[in-house]
């Protein structure tokens, strides 16, 4: 289990790490590309994922809360849920999956705005 709390890893290129139950509170993370890798349970509680790639990431039982994902692509991520999405602090111009994003529209509009 890494702890990189606080790490700045912005524009690191962690393409199918395994960061299975890392600490990643707080960590900066914006424009990483985090294609393929697995974040089962990992705390990225108030983490900074704007701009970076997620696709197809494991987010399995993920800790999201307070996590900045504006403009991040998310699309085919794993075990995404709506429950995780409902706790970030924003969404604003993240790439979604085109079912979750409709209904976290509907009954979170605050996560789409800057």
């Amino acid at each position: 289990m890494a702890d990189l709390e606080g790490a700045n890893l912005k524009r690191a290129n962690l393409v199918g790490v395994d960061l299975i139950k890392a600490n990643l509170t707080w960590a900066n993370l914006k424009e990483a590309n985090l294609k393929w890798t697995n974040l089962r349970e990992a705390n990225l509680k108030w983490a900074d994922l704007t701009e970076a790639s997620l696709i197809e990431a494991n987010l399995q039982g993920a800790n999201l809360h307070g996590v900045d994902i504006t403009g991040a692509n998310l699309r085919e991520a794993h075990y995404l849920t709506y429950d995780q999405l409902s706790k970030v602090k924003t969404l604003y111009d993240a790439k979604l999956d085109e079912k979750i994003l409709d209904l976290l529209r509907k009954e979170h509009v605050r996560l789409f705005k800057r």
